[in-house]
C-alpha cells in the first residue's frame, strides 16, 4: 500500500485550481491504493520496500496521476521526495474472496527476467527512467 502524507496533501491544495478548504489527510488516504508485489519480492517488508523504490518513479506518477494531469506535477521529482510524501505499508497475506471471479490485472514492461531493477541500491540507479517495471494494477 501506498499511504499518502502531508507534502502529498499540501501538493494537492496548492495546485488545485478550486481547491477544498476541508479536505483532510484522513480523506486522502480513505481509499488508499493496494498492490500486489511479485511474491519473490514479499517475503519481509525492506525486500519489498526495495523493490518499490526500484520503481518510485511509476508510483509515483501513478499516484500524482489520480488527482491531477502532469502539468500540474511538481517540475522535479526524487526518491526522496518520494520517501516524504507516501509511505509503504506492507501487508503479508491478501484473500481472494471472490474465487469465481478471475482478478483482472494491467502487467506493465519488467526490464529483467526476474522484476528487478538492473541498477544498483542508489538513489540515482532507483530513479530510473520511469519505463522500467511498474506495478500490476487490480480492477
Amino acid at each position: 500500500m501506498l499511504v499518502p502524507e502531508q507534502p502529498f496533501l499540501d501538493w494537492i491544495l496548492a495546485v488545485d485550481p478550486d481547491p477544498i478548504e476541508t479536505l483532510t489527510l484522513e480523506a486522502v488516504r480513505e481509499d488508499e491504493t493496494v498492490f500486489l508485489v511479485p511474491p519473490e519480492f514479499a517475503d519481509d517488508v525492506e525486500t519489498t520496500v526495495k523493490w518499490v523504490e526500484a520503481r518510485w518513479r511509476s508510483f509515483f506518477e501513478l499516484m500524482l496521476g489520480e488527482w491531477f494531469t502532469d502539468a500540474l506535477w511538481p517540475k522535479e521529482l526524487t526518491l526522496a521526495m518520494f520517501r516524504e510524501w507516501f509511505t509503504v505499508r506492507v501487508h503479508s497475506m491478501v484473500w481472494d474472496l471472490a474465487a469465481d471471479t478471475p482478478v483482472l490485472h494491467e502487467d506493465w514492461d519488467e526490464d529483467t527476467e526476474d522484476g528487478a531493477d538492473d541498477g544498483d541500491d542508489g538513489d540515482e540507479a532507483a530513479e530510473g527512467d520511469g519505463d522500467g517495471p511498474s506495478p500490476r494494477v487490480l480492477h
